[in-house]
Parts: structure tokens; sequence; C-alpha cells
């Protein structure tokens, strides 16, 4: 009888560590590939659309008013897959994607204009 009690206890031992094994990868998978939170400007070295978003950031102070990241995706192979992924979720083709790329939190916006139409909504400039 003992013996069948203790047989039950090591199955629950084991059972409770890969239990806890299994959770600490999810979290470790989920919390890595989702990437940084918030805000993300996603841009490219060279990229002309995206000097013009850089130089109003710059002139208006953007980054004293509003917390974002800024990611570089033409020399980054992270950053470039944390960009599509940010695409699928709004559902664009990976065809039309380009920078500068937005990501808010909850929506997708490319180009210049759409973007620096974000940080002024965002920093209250008219």
């Amino acid at each position: 009888m003992f013996e069948y009690i203790k047989e039950k206890k090591n199955i629950f031992i084991i059972a409770g560590v890969v239990l806890i094994v299994v959770l600490i990868i999810l979290f470790y998978f989920t919390n890595s590939v989702a990437g940084p939170k918030g805000i993300i400007l996603f841009y490219g070295e060279g990229c002309s659309h995206c000097k013009i978003v850089d130089d109003f950031i710059s002139q208006n102070k953007i980054e004293d008013k509003v917390k974002f990241t800024r990611l570089e995706v033409f020399n980054n192979k992270d950053n470039a897959g944390i960009l599509l992924q940010k695409a699928g979720i709004c559902k664009i083709d990976q065809n039309n994607i380009g920078v500068p790329f937005l990501w808010d939190g909850k929506n997708c916006l490319l180009g210049d204009e759409d973007v620096i139409s974000f940080f002024k909504k965002e920093a209250n400039i008219k």
C-alpha cells in the first residue's frame, strides 16, 4: 500500500516539474517574440521618408512628449521580423509593407504623412 502511495507521489512531483518548465518556456517565448511594448516606429537607414519623420521628431521634440521605441529594419533581421509580425496583425500584405511604419499598440500606420499626423495628435501639435 505504501509503495502505491509513494509511486503516486513521484508521478505528481514529476508532473508538477514538467508543468513548471512548460509555463516558464511559454512565458519566455511569449515575452521575447512579442518584442517591445507600446508605440514602435520602424525605419530604415537611408530611407528618405524616414528622414522626413526623423526631422519632424527632432524639430518638435516629440521624444520629450511621446514615449516610443525606434527599430531599424533594413540592417536588423530581428527588427524586420517584429515589423512583419505587427503588419500581420493589421492584415497588411507583405508586398505592401514599407517604412516609416508605426505600430501604436493596436493599429498600423504607413508613410511619413500618417506617422507625422499620429505624432502631432499624440503631442498636441496643431
